[in-house]
Order: C-alpha cells, then sequence, then structure tokens
C-alpha cells in the first residue's frame, strides 16, 4: 500500500497554491486600502492585479484538492466555502472592471480572505462520493454558489451604502469618504450584481431539477431546498424592482437587500444542513 502515501513533493505543492492565495489577496487587501487613503491610481492597479493572481492560485489550490480527494471540490464545507470566497472574488472583479471602480475593494477582500481561511481551517469532511455527477450537477452547484457570491457582494454593497449616506448626513466628509463610489453609483453596482445573482440562481435551480429527474429513485422534488431557494428568488426580484422606485430607492432598497442576504444565509447553513434531503452545503 505505500504506492497510495501521497509523494513529499505533492503535499509541498498543495500547501504552496493555499499559501500564495492568501498572500495575494491579503496583500491586495493591502493596498486597496491604501488606494481608499491616498487615491493612488497606481496602488489601486497593483490591488486589482493582485486579486487576479489570487483568483488564479485559488482555482489551482481548488483543483488539486479535487483532484486529491476524486471528486468535485465543493461536495464538504471546506471545498464550497472556497468555491464561494473563489467566486465572491470573481464576481467582484467583473463588478469593478464593468463600473471601474477599485474604492469598494477594501470592502469586499476581508470577506473572501475570512472566508477562503475558514475554509482551510474547517475539519476535513469524509463523505461518499454524490450520486449525482456530470457536467449538469457541476453546472448546478456552481451556479447556485455563484449566485450565492453575488448576493454577498450586494449586500456589502448596500452596507457601503447605509454607512456612506449616514456619513454624508452627519457632514463627516473626509477624504476617504469622497473616494467612496457616489451613492447613485453604489446602488446600480448592487442591482448588477443582483441580476447576476438572479440569472446565476435561475439557471442553476432549472439545471437541479434536471438532475433529480435524473435520479428520481433517490431524490425527490419536494425538498426543502426548492421552497426557500423560491422566496430567495422572490425576495430578490421584489428588490430589484422596488430599488428603482421613488418610495424605495437608497436607504430603504439597502435595508431590503441587507435582509435578503440573512434569509441567503439561513438556506445555506439552516436548510442545507438539517432541512434538506438532497443538500449539504450549496
Amino acid at each position: 500500500m505505500g504506492w497510495l502515501r501521497p509523494h513529499p513533493r505533492a503535499n509541498r505543492m498543495n500547501h504552496l497554491f493555499p499559501i500564495l492565495t492568501i498572500l495575494a489577496y491579503v496583500l491586495s487587501f493591502g493596498l486597496y486600502v491604501r488606494f481608499l487613503s491616498t487615491g493612488r491610481e497606481l496602488t489601486g492597479r497593483l490591488g486589482t492585479l493582485l486579486l487576479g493572481l489570487g483568483l488564479i492560485t485559488h482555482y489551482v489550490a481548488l483543483w488539486e484538492r479535487s483532484r486529491g480527494t476524486h471528486t468535485v471540490p465543493y461536495h464538504d464545507l471546506y471545498g464550497s466555502m472556497s468555491l464561494f470566497g473563489w467566486l465572491l472574488a470573481l464576481t467582484y472583479l467583473g463588478v469593478e472592471f464593468y463600473h471601474r471602480q477599485r474604492s469598494v475593494g477594501a470592502f469586499v477582500l476581508p470577506f473572501i480572505v475570512v472566508f477562503f481561511l475558514a475554509a482551510h481551517l474547517a475539519p476535513a469532511d469524509r463523505f461518499s462520493a454524490p450520486d449525482a455527477h456530470g457536467p449538469t450537477f457541476a453546472f448546478h452547484v456552481t451556479l447556485s454558489i455563484l449566485a450565492y457570491a453575488a448576493f454577498a457582494l450586494s449586500f456589502v454593497l448596500s452596507l457601503i451604502f447605509l454607512g456612506e449616506e449616514r456619513l454624508l448626513r452627519k457632514h463627516k466628509l473626509g477624504d476617504m469618504v469622497w473616494r467612496l463610489p457616489p451613492l447613485e453609483l453604489l446602488e446600480r453596482m448592487s442591482r448588477s450584481s443582483v441580476l447576476v445573482g438572479l440569472v446565476s440562481i435561475a439557471i442553476g435551480t432549472a439545471l437541479g431539477f434536471v438532475v433529480v429527474d435524473r435520479l428520481s429513485d433517490k431524490y425527490s422534488f419536494y425538498d426543502s431546498k426548492y421552497v426557500i431557494t423560491l422566496f430567495v428568488v422572490l425576495l430578490y426580484v421584489a428588490y430589484f424592482r422596488l430599488a428603482r422606485t421613488t418610495a424605495w430607492r437608497g436607504a430603504r432598497a439597502s435595508k431590503l437587500c441587507i435582509f435578503n442576504f440573512v434569509v441567503v444565509v439561513l438556506s445555506f447553513t439552516v436548510v442545507n444542513l438539517y432541512l434538506s434531503h438532497s443538500h449539504r452545503y450549496f
């Protein structure tokens, strides 16, 4: 059985990419904070570059782990949390490029770092391989977690909106406040993120029904996860429509977005772990 033991070099490689990832994320966070405090464009660009490098090494770390466990990287708590952090970073980077706004990075990177560290500190789970497999199942889970990541980004943007609005009302207008995105832009960024989440969760849920149909002898269409997912979709559709109206635009819409993400967290944790029969962590 000696040939089954991992080679020492393989162990070093397994530790190398997580270390490179956390180093890139932490340095990127520091540069984003520096950019927010000084406004130097070069510092912001370096922060974006390091975030991109972190995404690459993070992806390799997920891929290496998938090869080592011979299953999908999101089958246990570590993998799902790590993939969530990776997709959150990817979603933020897309929003940053689309809206050409880097000052939000200082607030998003801590969440990415926390999820990545928590994933590595979580106890190793040893579950059997999932009954569902193949590209349809992979896209179902990936798109579902992408939706959660997009909703998480809208949550962070809503918190920034409320904090900035409060500072403006109190006339605490330091240099850092002026470097934050305007309130109207924050609302647009939040809506863009929610739109990504809605499209992802709609397609992911549809693919989930395809998977269940193929495994109808093991899984049922009547699962609490589907009920809470439909509720989440309705909540974010309501937010997306109300955020454009005069009565709800601004702080009220941001508070609704924060409430919606609390429901998402409950879906990702309590429902998956205790109420659903066919979902673990996604």
